[in-house]
């Protein structure tokens, strides 16, 4: 059985919305404690503390004065977050990760996780914990039938939107009927993706629609006086582009992973390392607001949902200078060489769709 996870906006009351904003704060509060302890606990004795140890902190914690405030919330987020500090840990002791950072309240992402014992989940209403009344959630679409949620998240964005996510266990996602075609996938600015087929899909470039609009409100936002209310609703204003700018991006990128995921039993794509693209301050920008990483992660995920293989070429292999008729490789090839001839054979070559067809042949041998 597939766990998925339902996104739903709701409208909380004024005393839902000071709760969950408490309870955000908590969470934030706590998670740093324990990080900050449990950094203090191996610099002095080099002793690597356990969730165990940092809940045991926590009970330890509400019964200070100067940390009382912790018993107002429900405990169930609180002891979430230190099980998120615990997987952090985990992560970066297997070298998946760094080390787990501080959370700043301005820049952190504003959530609580509850678990079954803290809501309340009756004929389709939602009641948290420390709560008398249901969120007003606005179905946007149905939960499948009979399921019931195991997980809660509620979260705030930075533009003041607030979200609930029901995490549930979907019967409605099975295995697609398997399909004979293969697909070669390469990553661009100027077009999105190419495919091996020679499609090419345009780039929408959804931050560059809403630049001007951007740096408008952007200049607004510099112009108004520290923690002064202008200031704040000139912050919200910017927010409120960001965030229209990635719902739309959002909303494409899921419609051409779904789309990828439908048509093709094998996906072959490039094994890029976008971290380290992004250090080229000339193309950062452009490569951000094509979030290939994104599309990668959906097209993944997806795959595994829908019995579909997902299949990573490495990054050095040279996709884009060898012939995809004879095998040649060109090494005079310059970024801004669009189309060439091989020597060779004498094949003209789109410089994209050539690369395609080369990590599609790539990935197929490498299976």
């Amino acid at each position: 059985m597939v766990k998925r996870a339902y996104k739903y906006r709701f409208y909380p009351t004024r005393q839902q919305a000071e709760q969950l904003n408490r309870t955000f704060g908590c969470v934030r509060k706590v998670y740093n404690l324990a990080l900050d302890a449990r950094t203090r606990a191996w610099a002095v004795d080099r002793q690597r503390s356990t969730y165990v140890q940092s809940s045991a902190w926590l009970t330890e914690w509400k019964r200070t004065e100067d940390l009382a405030f912790l018993n107002e919330v429900s405990s169930v987020p609180l002891q979430q977050a230190l099980r998120h500090l615990q997987a952090g840990f985990a992560a970066f002791w297997g070298k998946r990760s760094r080390y787990p950072r501080f959370k700043s309240k301005r820049k952190s992402r504003a959530s609580a996780e509850y678990t079954r014992s803290a809501f309340r989940w009756r004929d389709g209403q939602l009641t948290l914990a420390k709560m008398d009344a249901p969120l007003t959630i606005v179905w946007s679409r149905p939960l499948p039938d009979g399921v019931e949620p195991s997980t809660v998240t509620v979260s705030r964005d930075p533009a003041g939107r607030w979200f609930v996510s029901l995490l549930v266990e979907d019967p409605t996602v099975t295995p697609l009927p398997p399909v004979d075609t293969a697909v070669g996938v390469d990553a661009g600015i100027t077009s999105l993706l190419t495919l091996s087929t020679g499609e090419k899909i345009t780039n929408p470039r959804h931050e560059r629609a809403d630049r001007r609009k951007l740096a408008k409100a952007q200049r607004h936002l510099s112009r108004k006086a520290k923690d002064s209310a202008n200031r704040a609703k000139a912050r919200l204003a910017v927010a409120r582009i960001h965030s229209r700018i990635a719902d739309r991006r959002r909303d494409h990128l899921h419609k051409l992973s779904t789309r990828l995921v439908r048509e093709n039993q094998t996906v072959v794509i490039e094994d890029l390392s976008v971290r380290n693209m992004l250090r080229n301050h000339s193309l950062a920008r452009a490569i951000s607001d094509a979030a290939w990483t994104h599309l990668r992660n959906m097209i993944e995920y997806k795959a595994a949902w829908y019995g579909r293989t997902v299949i990573a070429v490495d990054q050095w292999h040279p996709s884009t200078k060898t012939c995809s008729a004879c095998g040649r490789i060109n090494t005079a090839m310059t970024l801004g060489v669009r189309a060439w001839t091989c020597p060779g054979c004498d094949a003209v070559h789109d410089r994209d769709v050539n690369a395609a067809r080369n990590i599609l042949a790539a990935g197929l041998a490498e299976r």
